[in-house]
């Protein structure tokens, strides 16, 4: 096992015969568990610190995405910025949802999603999986056009683009989901802007 950083020589003596699951005293802070660190102090919350953090953020302009899960009247979805590209080969995306999400039991259960990035006339989707009509789960999915392409994940007709997905890895940390997908089909919109989401407020690229 290859070593890594830890704080503390007694935390080293602990665990140097294998992996370790024993609590270090204080003032240690990282656990040796199963070959992982684990943070053991819950930093105090510094409130000015995030609602700076926040606006600094919203500063950050972004795509909009509806990542969809499941099939019938047990589909649902939400409204996301998140979106990034993982890795090219093989194509995998990253997306991060909050782990208090309606959507986490569809996709964890069924292991399959699609991302749908929205184009520019598209923001009342955006809304509706976003939770600004007051609509749940399959009442979202009443406006659009919706098909399927390898996973039977909902995809979006008109998008800018579609992202069919099989759940590769979720790691959960804080208040969100990191969630990994491994993409197994995509469709593209031969012609169409991007909406964008900045400041609060959704955005149309002015050129």
């Amino acid at each position: 096992m290859p070593t890594l950083p830890v704080v503390g020589r007694a935390f080293d003596r602990a665990c140097d015969s294998g992996p370790c699951d024993a609590v270090p005293a204080p003032p240690f802070r990282y656990l040796h568990l199963r070959g992982r660190l684990v943070n053991l102090q819950a930093e105090p919350p510094n409130h000015a610190l995030t609602d700076a953090y926040r606006a600094g953020m919203r500063r950050l302009a972004g795509a909009v995405s509806v990542l969809t899960v499941g099939e019938g009247t047990s589909r649902t979805g939400l409204t996301a910025s998140s979106l990034t590209s993982f890795s090219v080969d093989p194509p995998t995306l990253l997306i991060c949802i909050n782990k208090g999400s309606s959507v986490r039991g569809e996709l964890l259960a069924r292991g399959v999603f699609a991302v749908n990035v929205l184009a520019a006339g598209q923001q009342e989707l955006a809304e509706r999986f976003a939770g600004m009509k007051g609509l749940h789960g399959e009442e979202r999915f009443a406006a659009g056009g919706w098909t399927q392409l390898a996973t039977g994940a909902p995809v979006l007709d008109g998008a800018l683009a579609n992202f069919d997905c099989r759940l590769d890895e979720v790691i959960e940390r804080h208040s969100h989901m990191i969630v990994l997908g491994r993409v197994v089909a995509t469709r593209l919109a031969e012609a169409a802007e991007p909406l964008l989401y900045w400041s609060r407020g959704f955005r149309q690229l002015d050129l």
